[in-house]
């Protein structure tokens, strides 16, 4: 047995006495200078069900990579020019105030910034900014069926999926339930027309004209039969539906209130500074 399976297996030992004695002492596994690897600050490899002997494979594996990584930080300190170590150490600094700035900020926000948004406030900032809201591309409100070209009363399938009566519907639904490969009416949301192309693995060619002229569209392969049912189209260049950029606008509000609560904290603590004397220029 080496030298490296003994000191691991003591500290199996040694850890196990710990926990029965439910003491605080820190065990220590490795050192590289002055600088000591304890027991306590490894990841918690050892789980149930690993036997020691496995358990000491991939301690041993751990301890070599920290003191590869340990011996190579030393090396590199001791040899580093002056100037590098103070560039270091002013970008340290500057990384430890932005952590600082950002995370009092981020409390800031949560305790005092006003997060409530309204649908009116939402409907107002849409029809104040129309302009901004012009869509890149064709959007559908649709549902889409995959089924297997062996599926009973397919032809009643493909009636009921036209139909826009609720009682139609759900008797739709139900035999998509018993049948489809894939039903998915997206939630009953307006998504980008290139989504059906994904689903039909295959390009639609002039979208523009296509929903126009298509209300219901079928195809098929060997195996499966596709159905579309377009229920609403917007085209690209018009004005997007409000419930499209709906959650845009939410962002895009909450994003100009963050901005202004910082800029309004930051002269807040500037001009209490300046009341205060805490701050001056000379």
């Amino acid at each position: 047995m080496n030298k490296t399976v003994i000191i691991l297996s003591a500290i199996f030992l040694l850890v196990g006495c710990t926990n029965n004695k439910n003491t605080t002492k820190r065990i220590a596994v490795a050192e590289v200078g002055k600088v000591i690897l304890y027991y306590d600050e490894m990841p918690r490899f050892i789980q149930r069900g690993i036997n020691e002997t496995d358990s000491v494979a991939i301690i041993q594996n751990y301890i070599n990579k920290w003191a590869k990584r340990e011996l190579l930080l030393q090396k590199a300190e001791e040899n580093l020019s002056p100037e590098l170590k103070d560039e270091i150490a002013k970008q340290l600094e500057e990384t430890r105030a932005n952590l600082v700035i950002y995370q009092y900020q981020r409390q800031m926000m949560l305790e005092k910034m006003d997060t409530v948004l309204t649908e009116t406030e939402l409907e107002n900032y849409y029809v104040a900014n129309e302009k901004s809201f012009i869509l890149g591309s064709n959007i559908v409100k649709a549902l889409f069926i995959k089924l297997p070209v062996e599926t009973p009363d397919l032809d009643k399938i493909k009636l009921l999926a036209r139909s826009n009566e609720q009682d139609d519907l759900q008797q739709f639904e139900s035999y998509c339930y018993q049948f489809a490969e894939k039903f998915d009416d997206f939630n009953e949301e307006w998504v980008p027309m290139e989504r059906l192309s994904v689903e039909l693995q295959e390009d639609i060619e002039n979208e523009e004209n296509f929903l126009k002229r298509n209300t219901f569209f079928e195809t098929s392969d060997s195996i499966s039969v596709y159905l579309i049912s377009i229920r609403d189209y917007r085209l690209r260049s018009s004005l997007a539906p409000f419930e499209y950029v709906k959650n845009d606008i939410k962002r895009i509000i909450w994003n100009s209130r963050r901005l202004e609560y910082i800029q309004s904290l930051e002269n807040g603590i500037y001009n209490e500074a300046l009341k205060k004397n805490s701050f001056k220029i000379y």
